[in-house]
């Protein structure tokens, strides 16, 4: 296991330094930069610019600046950013909790939805819940987040006036009083998330469970006597839970940029609203670090994957 591992990650280090180059390069290509205004702006002297360009290096051939990039960033310094005025990873540390929030408990929800409810449509394939259940989940992931999300505040905030549609880092309360206030404030833009993953995976589970339930292994195990729930628990759903882990751990990426946009709806002060008020003021160095932690928790997501699937199926060995 350790020794998988150890190969697991040397070669994640290729992956992140390949992700890094090209981000660098596009970034660095685009047009625009954080200083464009102050060659417009008249109370800005040219030499004033010229020096804060030389400062931070922006006229120097982009292999030069991601090497400096690099070095920094193995010394800990991830940039400053120059709208914000702090450093970058300060900025990201007080984003990162919201953001994880967020996308953590909507996960969760999401598997509480489709585990139950995809194996329960597949042992009843055809009847009137394996309908209605297909049905909830075409529904649910046809509709976008940013749908679904104003559908909520319209709802729930507006006209029965339940929920707060914007989220608060800064709350007046302490206590239990904070958690409260902290639950509900979370539970449309979690819901959002969740249910649109949820209905997502719940087909994918019930096709999962489909092909698992109808091999020789499990007919011989009903044969033998074993109670139903023991089948479907112990040899159906372990087995079929292994496509599930790889689809999860494909569709990262996807909820991250769905939670950019739930971010954005709800008022969520963290990484995807981070991320887009810095592409909108062209903020060079927040950009490049906000899409690097991103890269690296979808990497992440895939090796805790990788480990999961030898505890799903012991036939997996890790050599």
């Amino acid at each position: 296991m350790s020794r998988y591992l150890l190969r697991r990650l040397l070669i994640v280090v290729p992956s992140l330094l390949g992700i890094s180059v090209v981000l660098f390069t596009v970034l660095a290509l685009a047009p625009g930069d954080p200083f464009g205004e102050l060659a417009t702006n008249p109370n800005v002297p040219p030499e004033v610019g010229a020096a804060l360009r030389a400062k931070f290096g922006l006229d120097d051939p982009v292999w030069l600046r991601y090497l400096h990039w690099l070095i920094a960033m193995l010394h800990g310094d991830w940039g400053f950013s120059f709208v914000s005025r702090m450093d970058v990873d300060r900025l990201i540390l007080q984003r990162l909790p919201a953001t994880l929030l967020v996308i953590g408990s909507s996960q969760v929800l999401a598997l509480l939805v489709a585990l139950p409810v995809g194996v329960l449509a597949a042992t009843r394939p055809y009847s009137l819940f394996d309908q209605v259940a297909n049905t909830f989940a075409f529904i649910g992931f046809s509709l976008p987040t940013f749908f679904t999300g104003i559908l909520f505040i319209l709802v729930f905030s507006i006209y029965l006036d339940w929920l707060p549609f914007v989220f608060r880092a800064d709350l007046a309360a302490t206590g239990w009083r904070w958690y409260w206030e902290m639950f509900r404030q979370s539970i449309m833009p979690v819901a959002v998330l969740g249910l649109f993953q949820g209905a997502s995976w719940t087909r994918y589970v019930r096709s999962a469970v489909l092909d698992v339930i109808r091999l020789d292994y499990v007919t011989t195990a009903r044969a033998k006597g074993i109670a139903e729930r023991a089948v479907i628990t112990k040899h159906v759903v372990r087995n079929a839970l292994i496509p599930v882990v790889t689809l999860v751990a494909l569709q990262m990426p996807a909820v991250f940029g769905g939670a950019i946009i739930t971010e954005q709806i709800f008022r969520v002060p963290g990484i995807g609203s981070l991320l887009i008020s810095s592409i909108l003021a062209n903020d060079t160095p927040v950009i490049m670090a906000v899409t690097f932690v991103f890269a690296c928790l979808v990497i992440l997501f895939n090796l805790i994957a990788d480990i999961l699937y030898g505890w799903l199926d012991p036939r997996i060995s890790y050599r």
